[in-house]
């Protein structure tokens, strides 16, 4: 069972010797989105089940599954706002488990941002333009997921992470962030058996990623570019490749 909230892993675990060369594989969200899948939800209205924070400046926003959408945890949906007269589409990955009557979206609320005062004035009852499933990095029942989350990356990971554990599988995530966010999600499955590393923003990752592929499994890498440098870099340095990794830019 992990250590939850070990800031640093202490451990020292015995890291294959051999070297892989990868191919890092970047998905450009707007693209995507732009050719979605031929099951994929045009722009509809949804309504909002509730918001509740669970972090720093951050929410988690349930949202009514309308009939006939079907996603996974790791895919993304489009939230679409009028602002000023201007369309403002913005991304979010899917946080939740499961979508059969809600689905979640973590979202971060800058307040002085263009969508972030509308995002934080929310309340159960809202409507939300939604459009999607879209990507091609999600969870497809591998019988053990391994997460490395920087940031934001933290939604997709404890959604796959519980899909993963209620399907009877594995899953390890290693968080890396300065003001973790869905700290109740993550200590639960450490209850549960995960394996759960939260580390740092400055904090190396190569110490926590040799130690969650231990057993192998399926790589998932989601965050923001430098994240996905840094946890690279890590998976080489623990020995492993990258090579069929599902890994999701945030930009």
């Amino acid at each position: 069972m992990g250590r939850f909230g070990d800031r640093g892993v202490g451990d020292i675990y015995a890291i294959p010797s051999h070297n892989f060369r990868h191919t890092l594989r970047r998905r450009d969200r707007n693209r995507l989105a732009a050719d979605p899948p031929s099951d994929s939800m045009d722009d509809t209205d949804c309504r909002v089940a509730a918001v509740r924070a669970v972090g720093p400046d951050t929410v988690a926003i349930d949202i009514e599954t309308p009939a006939d959408f079907s996603a996974r945890p790791g895919q993304f949906v489009k939230l679409t706002f009028e602002v000023d007269g201007e369309t403002e589409p913005r991304f979010y990955t899917i946080s939740s488990p499961e979508v059969t009557e809600t689905f979640e979206i973590t979202v971060g609320i800058d307040p002085d941002g263009t969508v972030g005062p509308l995002l934080g004035d929310l309340t159960a009852g809202d409507t939300v333009t939604v459009a999607g499933p879209f990507g091609s990095d999600y969870y497809e029942d591998e019988s053990r997921a391994v997460v490395l989350a920087g940031g934001p990356g933290v939604g997709p990971a404890v959604g796959i992470a519980e899909r993963a554990l209620a399907e009877g599988n594995d899953a390890a995530i290693v968080y890396r962030d300065d003001d973790p966010v869905h700290e109740e999600r993550l200590a639960t499955l450490d209850d549960a058996g995960a394996v759960v590393r939260l580390l740092d923003a400055d904090e190396d990752l190569t110490d926590a990623t040799a130690a969650a592929l231990e057993d192998g499994g399926q790589l998932f890498v989601y965050g923001f570019a430098d994240f996905i440098d840094a946890a690279t870099a890590a998976v080489e340095d623990a020995g492993w490749t990258t090579d069929d990794a599902k890994i999701e830019n945030f930009g």
